[in-house]
Parts: structure tokens; sequence; C-alpha cells
């Protein structure tokens, strides 16, 4: 969609990584969690279920399957998948890689501490790494 621009503060807290077939991913910018987020690319939609079946189905692909490929490329205990909208209403759904030892673990990373924003180098690095995983994942719908 030509007209598909992700909310200012979605914009403002994270950087671009890739574009899916349904989703732009993004990396949020607070270091102590490798934390993503994927904003369907469809305009005036803030619920799941106002998507189509065919996207809603899309979403749930993408969302899965960088999730499986983060956990796994990062050795995580724990991959938390939501999707809020309480403070930003435009629909993204946020993927985290959680372990054991970080530090909001067990609780939601929401609202724990302060974020530690991504130096140059490291944020090169865990885009770099993002797209190494996301590269050879089969996100396209199966056909039939």
């Amino acid at each position: 969609m030509s007209d598909f621009e992700p909310d200012t503060r979605l914009v403002n807290d994270s950087y671009p990584v890739t574009e899916l077939p349904l989703c732009q991913l993004r990396l949020m910018d607070d270091a102590r969690f490798p934390w993503l987020v994927l904003i369907p690319r469809r305009l005036n939609v803030s619920e799941v279920f106002e998507l189509e079946t065919s996207a809603q189905q899309q979403l749930w692909r993408e969302a899965t399957a960088v999730g499986k490929a983060m956990l796994n490329a990062l050795s995580g205990d724990k991959l938390n998948i939501a999707s809020l909208g309480n403070v930003v209403a435009q629909l993204h759904v946020h993927v985290i890689v959680r372990h054991r030892q970080d530090a909001a673990w067990p609780a939601p990373v929401w609202g724990h501490g302060q974020a530690e924003a991504y130096n140059l180098d490291r944020l090169a690095d865990m885009r770099a790494r993002i797209l190494a995983e996301v590269e050879g994942l089969e996100l396209t719908p199966p056909a039939g």
C-alpha cells in the first residue's frame, strides 16, 4: 500500500529492518531485549480481526516464523508474541525473544526500567543477524 506509514511513535522507538510480504519489520531501540515489531501495511487497522482472513493468516505466519528463527538463533528461553495497542492504536505485533537472565524476567518487558539504546555497532550487528535469519524463511502463503 503506497499510503502506508507506520505510527510516528513506532518510527521514533524502532529501526527499520526489512519488508516482509505483509509487514514492515522493525527492531525496537532497546538493546536489553531482542525485540521486533511487525506492522501490517494496511491503512486504518487497529485490530487483527479488521484484517481480511488471508492477511490474518499471513500476519501469524510472519510473526511465528520470524519469532521461531530468532528464538533459535539467539538461544532464547521463551518467545513472547503480543498485540496490545493500548498506546499505539495502529495494528502491530511485538515479537520478543526472552532469556531467563534478562532484565525483566519473568515479567513483561513493557514499562520495565529504562530502555538502553543501541549503539551503531550493536545496531548494525543485530540488524544483520535478523536479516540473515529472515532471509531464508518461507513467508509466502502456500499455493492452493
